[in-house]
C-alpha cells in the first residue's frame, strides 16, 4: 500500500490550497479515506472522512463549510479542497487508509505541510 500526498504550501490567511493523494497496492473502490493533520505540539486530528463510494462525507467542526473532501476511484486518489483557510489550519496533513488484510491495518502517506501566514 502507497499513499502519497501532494499540493501544500504557504498560503495567506482567506486562501484556499488542493490537498491530493495517490493511492496504489489495494482495492481503493472498496476502502473510506481520509485525511488527518498534525499541528506543532499537538496529537493527529481527523480532519475529513469519505465513504469508498464518495456518498458518505464528515468533517471535524474545525473544518465545516470551509473544506471539502473528494474522491476520484478511476484515477485512485482522494483529494481535500480546502478554502477559507486560517492561520490554525496549519499542520502537516496526511492521507489515511485502514486495509483487511487477515486483519485490519493501517497506513499513512508522508504527509504534505501547510502553512497559513502572513
Amino acid at each position: 500500500v502507497q499513499l502519497v500526498e501532494s499540493g501544500g504550501g504557504l498560503v495567506q490567511p482567506g486562501g484556499s490550497l488542493r490537498l491530493s493523494c495517490l493511492a496504489s497496492g489495494f482495492a481503493f473502490g472498496t476502502y473510506g479515506m481520509s485525511w488527518y493533520r498534525q499541528a506543532p505540539g499537538k496529537e493527529r486530528e481527523l480532519v475529513a472522512t469519505i465513504t469508498s463510494a464518495g456518498v458518505g462525507v464528515n468533517y471535524a467542526d474545525s473544518v465545516k463549510g470551509r473544506f471539502t473532501i473528494s474522491r476520484d476511484n478511476a484515477k485512485q486518489s482522494v483529494h481535500l479542497q480546502m478554502n477559507s483557510l486560517k492561520p490554525e489550519d496549519t499542520a502537516v496533513y496526511y492521507c489515511y487508509v485502514s486495509v483487511y488484510r487477515l486483519g485490519w491495518r493501517e497506513y499513512w502517506g508522508q504527509g504534505t505541510q501547510v502553512t497559513v501566514s502572513s
